[in-house]
């Protein structure tokens, strides 16, 4: 299959990976994207679940509650550059059609299309900005979170905007809900909960983590056989190494192939410990947990507490029901 440039360019935005890893992971894959970042995350060379969805580079984020705190809205209004992103104008009616959306409490994206505005559709509103900036203007994205108790933040930039939805009132909400609003805004997380949390994705993360134990393990008896014959790994870690090693004389032919040999070899010998394989493996999937899931991450306000402790010491019944974070880019 021939891969192309886009896909590579778009595979190494998504992991961090060098161009001609992606590049290799692609040609493995067939181009199959999800499968060539698991092919990455086991080489260690991508972050994990890093998200694919990603929406136009520029544009405007803004978020608000109503008074009541029972319904809060994110929109995103894209455009194509910052110059027009951060236009007073542009950033105004932005904020127009949010304050119309969250008056009448709109439900979706395809609702607040519908809304007349001074004697328009919504849809067509965003369209005619596209004569009024010279720029292509779409509306991006609309999230709404409607409950006993919603709170917003909208980080400075009008570039990242969070909602999150508590399940109770309780005293001091309005400072909690506000720091839990912007730790959803710095940490990023996927879920609120290990529980919501799809299955699949739990799957694809222990089958990362059991295939990158046993890479590792293998790759520790590998080590040991190159250093045993008196060969130094980091060496001979790729062919390509080998053979600049050993032009540039730090290795001999021999050496070269001998590594080459232990290398191919050893990992075909290697008893793996299915047993130690699986606790090592779900201890790597509850750190992606503690990672990526809001309520066990680690709380940026309150120093040895998680994010659901540092709400709970304020009640212990209190928690997050669900969260939107929007960022231009992601």
């Amino acid at each position: 299959m021939n891969i192309t440039a886009s896909q590579v360019n778009e595979l190494r935005q998504m992991t961090g990976a060098g161009m001609m890893d992606c590049k290799k992971a692609l040609v493995e894959t067939d181009g199959d994207i999800q499968a060539a970042i698991d092919i990455l995350r086991k080489k260690g060379m991508a972050k994990a679940a890093k998200r694919a969805d990603r929406n136009a580079s520029e544009g405007c984020v803004l978020s608000k509650a109503t008074e009541d705190h029972k319904y809060a809205a994110i929109i995103m209004v894209n455009c194509e550059t910052d110059f027009v992103a951060n236009n007073a104008d542009f950033v105004k009616f932005t904020k127009d059609v949010l304050d119309m959306a969250v008056a009448n409490r709109v439900k979706d994206i395809e609702a607040l299309k519908a809304m007349t505005l001074d004697g328009q559709t919504v849809e067509a509103l965003v369209a005619n900005q596209s004569a009024v900036t010279g720029e292509k203007t779409e509306l991006g994205a609309f999230k709404v979170l409607e409950g006993a108790y919603v709170a917003n933040y909208n980080h400075p930039g009008n570039r990242l905007a969070t909602i999150v939805e508590m399940n109770k009132e309780f005293n001091g909400i309005e400072e909690v809900s506000h720091e839990v609003c912007m730790h959803v805004a710095a940490m990023n997380p996927l879920s609120v909960s290990e529980a919501s949390i799809p299955q699949e994705v739990k799957d694809r993360e222990l089958a990362v983590a059991v295939d990158k134990t046993k890479d590792e393990l293998i790759g520790k008896e590998v080590e040991k056989a190159l250093r045993k014959a008196g060969i130094n790994p980091n060496h001979v870690d790729s062919d390509d190494h080998i053979n600049s090693n050993i032009t540039k004389g730090y290795i001999t032919e021999e050496q070269g192939a001998q590594a080459r040999e232990i290398k191919a070899t050893v990992p075909g010998t290697v008893q793996l410990n299915e047993g130690m394989i699986q606790n090592i493996a779900k201890g790597r999937l509850n750190k992606f947990f503690k990672e990526s899931c809001l309520l066990n991450q680690a709380s940026l306000v309150d120093d040895g507490k998680t994010v659901e402790q540092f709400i709970q010491a304020a009640d212990k019944e209190a928690t997050v029901c669900n969260f939107f974070r929007i960022k231009l880019g992601e």
